[in-house]
């Protein structure tokens, strides 16, 4: 008698002797074998899981990329969303990779993707990218902003945007050794001799940029306060300077 598979699948006749498969069954006559394909059954997406390469620290210029992939039949299509705050995430893509050809700072924040096909879908768990990069361009104030007393106290005050945080050193011109450490200098006792250049350094492992702030003073009953602020992004040779003038 014929060969009988005990299961409902695709099945066909052979004229080989012997077949070396994981994922066929065969059952063997005196005259011909039947082999019996089997396929998974139609079935909606599983979690979708998500690669990241390289899986290394993230450097702001990097080229990175993300894979959405997920088990289903029939296969699932992808989607990409961002999380930006707001009660619905932002639609990035609509294909299985998402790519970063110069990865930015901005492109930080949380990810997921969705798999979807006819029978079903679901989305990944977020994950988070964190972009690494040197200090944007300082930003120093003065404070108080308006005139200065001689005698009183003025704070300088030094802040950068830069992941992983920045860390602040003050120095005077013509001085080798820091005036402070942090984001806050205090001058106490102000007069006019302490009129000059001082600069903020903002450093960490990526990079550092330098503010310059020129603090000039006159003795006597009106005391003038002049402010200079030069900006130098890793670069001494490219500078930007910013006056105000208070009397």
């Amino acid at each position: 008698s014929p060969a009988v598979c005990k299961f409902t699948p695709l099945c066909r006749p052979v004229e080989h002797t012997s077949i070396h498969s994981n994922d066929q069954l065969s059952t063997l006559t005196s005259s011909n074998l039947l082999v019996c394909l089997f396929t998974s059954p139609p079935d909606g997406p599983q979690r979708p899981s998500v690669s990241v390469s390289p899986s290394a620290e993230m450097l702001e210029g990097d080229s990175v990329t993300l894979t959405c992939s997920a088990d289903a039949n029939p296969a699932a299509s992808y989607t990409w969303y961002k999380e930006d705050g707001t009660s619905d995430p932002r639609l990035l893509s609509k294909e299985p990779h998402l790519v970063f050809s110069s990865i930015q700072s901005s492109d930080s924040g949380n990810y997921s993707c969705t798999a979807e096909n006819q029978l079903g879908r679901k989305t990944s768990d977020f994950i988070s990218i964190d972009v690494k990069y040197g200090p944007q361009r300082p930003s120093v104030s003065v404070s108080p902003s308006a005139e200065m007393l001689e005698g009183g106290s003025v704070n300088l005050t030094c802040s950068a945007d830069a992941n992983p945080a920045a860390s602040y050193t003050w120095y005077q011109e013509h001085e080798d050794s820091p005036r402070a450490s942090g984001q806050i200098f205090t001058i106490t006792d102000f007069t006019a001799e302490h009129s000059g250049n001082y600069y903020c350094e903002a450093q960490n492992e990526m990079g550092r940029s330098n503010s310059t702030l020129r603090l000039i003073t006159s003795s006597g009953k009106s005391h003038s306060f002049f402010c200079s602020l030069t900006h130098y992004i890793n670069n001494p040779t490219k500078e930007v300077t910013h006056s105000k003038r208070s009397l």
